[in-house]
């Protein structure tokens, strides 16, 4: 336990700057809903991030947003997998190509854990806020596009493990048949959609593998969301899952070429090369 009293302002303010970063404009109001915290209070912690340019107010009245000063936040944050590195402008081209949400997920056991996102820069955003957010790998697009290309063994094993941990997500409800069934079939037709909600839902979702170059191996996968008003599911499959595609193999290709210039790096100067040019 540390000797020091918590500052309860830090904590209020970081509230807030996470309340606001899930999305795009937030009120006074929203805010005061959602963290329960005075609204004078709100008021001179708004001003306060305003002021050290975190948090701006639209010129329109929509309400406060996030800045990008924002992201010097987690600028040292190392935890992110080379492979998220790797996706960054791939999924930044996708997003200024097809205008939608592109995300990147990674495997975190019993779930698929969203990595990096480009649903700031999507003018046609269907949700705000799922960076790091844990989705169900038989529920989601995101993970049943990874369940379903995986090595069987390693299929087998995760089942196993959300077997034990019921992630609240996790589609459990089906049979061992119809899991194996699903997932199968997601792997004949080389793409994964979000399942189907009792009501149909405003939004849908995309998603395929990206592999580990030469290998079988899934390193994450890659999706996108869409409204269902704007886009048929037929459009989507036809225009999206090859672009996708695309984009999942430049993805592997950057992976790979990250790798060897890491390897690279690493290998001691020898001296002049064979040919004469010195190694790098």
């Amino acid at each position: 336990m540390s000797p020091y009293r918590q500052v309860n302002s830090v904590i209020r303010a970081l509230e807030l700057l996470e309340i606001l970063n899930r999305q795009k404009f937030t009120s006074i109001e929203l805010l005061h809903k959602l963290s329960g915290l005075p609204k004078p209070t709100i008021i001179r912690l708004l001003s306060t991030l305003s002021n050290a340019g975190f948090v701006a107010k639209d010129e329109n009245g929509k309400g406060y947003r996030i800045t990008s000063a924002v992201t010097a936040l987690s600028c040292g944050y190392q935890g992110a997998p080379l492979v998220v590195e790797a996706a960054r402008p791939w999924a930044q081209e996708l997003t200024k190509r097809i205008r939608w949400p592109v995300a990147v997920a990674v495997l975190d056991e019993n779930a698929a854990l969203v990595s990096y996102t480009t649903s700031a820069e999507s003018p046609m955003s269907p949700y705000q806020g799922i960076l790091h957010r844990r989705f169900g790998l038989l529920s989601r697009a995101l993970g049943r596009a990874y369940l379903a290309f995986c090595p069987m063994e390693e299929r087998r094993l995760i089942l196993e493990i959300l077997k034990r941990t019921q992630h609240p997500d996790s589609g459990l409800e089906m049979t061992d048949e119809e899991i194996h069934s699903m997932l199968d079939a997601v792997a004949r037709q080389g793409f994964a959609v979000r399942a189907s909600a009792p009501e149909k839902a405003a939004s849908a979702s995309l998603a395929v593998p990206v592999f580990e170059e030469g290998s079988d191996r899934v390193l994450a996968t890659i999706g996108i969301t869409y409204y269902n008003s704007a886009v048929s599911g037929g459009y989507a499959v036809n225009e999206y899952v090859p672009l996708l595609r695309t984009a999942a193999a430049n993805i592997s290709e950057s992976v790979a070429h990250l790798q060897r210039k890491g390897i690279q790096e690493n290998v001691p100067d020898s001296g002049p090369s064979r040919a004469g040019v010195p190694a790098k």
